[in-house]
C-alpha cells in the first residue's frame, strides 16, 4: 500500500524533470504529509507533450454512479491491473506521473508501529506509476482522479511493509507517460519494485498519523 507520501522540491525542479516550460499559473508550497482524497500534483501527456496539473488521489472510474468509490481505489496492484475493470482499460491511454521525494509507511515494532519515511539516498524526485480517469458528476462537474500502482517490495521496504509504490526509472518515465504507447507488455514490464541499493528509510515523528499534520517536522528523523 502507499497511503501517505512528500513532495517538498521546488516547481522549478519539477519543470526541469518533466515539462518544456514553467506553468505561469500554477505555484507549488512543499508537501510534507500528502493523503489520499487530496488534490495531488500529477504528470500527464496529452499526446504532444507532458502537462502538470493536479488529480484527486482515489480513483473514480468514469462509470461509477457516484464518487464515494474514491475513498477504496487509492492504489492498484501491479499484478493484477488487467483483471480488474476499473483499471485495464485505463493503462492503454490514461496513465500518469506523480511526482514525489519521499513515502512512508508504518513498521511494526513490538505494540506499536513506528512510522518510517523511505526516499531515495540522494534524496532526489523520483516518479510513482499512476492511472488516472475522469468522472462526470450528476450536475456536470468533472472530477479527475488516480490512483497509485503498488508491486511488492524490495527487501529495503520489505522489512516495513509487504507493498511499495512503483518507482519508475527514469529512463522509462517517458514510456509510461506517452499516450501513443499502447504496447501493454512493455507498460507492464516497467511495473517493477525500485532498486533497494538506492533506497534508505528512517524513522519520523507520529505526527505523520493525523492528515492536518503537514509540516517539516513529519519527514525530520527521530530517535527510536
Amino acid at each position: 500500500m502507499c497511503g501517505r507520501y512528500t513532495i517538498v522540491v521546488s516547481m522549478e525542479e519539477l519543470m526541469l524533470r518533466y515539462l518544456n516550460e514553467l506553468p505561469t499559473n500554477r505555484y507549488h508550497t512543499p508537501r510534507y504529509n500528502v493523503a489520499p482524497m487530496q488534490n495531488v500534483m500529477a504528470i500527464v501527456h496529452d499526446g504532444e507533450k507532458n502537462r502538470l496539473g493536479e488529480l484527486r488521489w482515489g480513483l473514480v472510474p468514469s462509470w461509477a454512479s457516484d464518487d464515494r468509490l474514491g475513498s477504496k481505489m487509492i492504489n492498484a496492484r501491479a499484478e493484477t491491473l488487467l483483471e480488474k475493470n476499473s483499471f485495464k482499460t485505463l493503462i492503454r491511454r490514461k496513465r500518469a506521473i506523480i511526482p514525489a521525494d519521499g513515502f512512508y509507511e508504518w513498521k511494526q515494532t513490538g505494540d506499536t508501529k513506528q512510522p518510517m519515511r523511505i526516499t531515495l539516498k540522494d534524496s532526489s524526485l523520483f516518479s510513482m506509476a499512476a492511472l488516472y480517469d475522469t468522472w462526470i458528476a450528476p450536475d456536470s462537474r468533472k472530477i479527475s482522479t488516480c490512483t497509485i500502482i503498488t508491486t511488492t517490495p524490495n527487501s529495503l521496504v520489505a522489512d516495513i511493509h509487504n507493498r511499495m509504490p512503483v518507482i519508475l526509472r527514469p529512463e522509462d518515465e517517458a514510456a509510461w507517460l506517452n499516450r501513443n504507447n499502447e504496447d501493454i507488455g512493455q507498460l507492464t514490464s516497467l511495473l517493477q519494485p525500485y532498486s533497494a541499493e538506492d533506497m534508505r528509510a528512517y524513522p519520523v515523528s507520529p505526527l505523520v498519523g493525523n492528515v492536518r499534520n503537514d509540516t517539516r517536522e513529519c519527514i525530520e528523523e527521530v530517535r527510536v
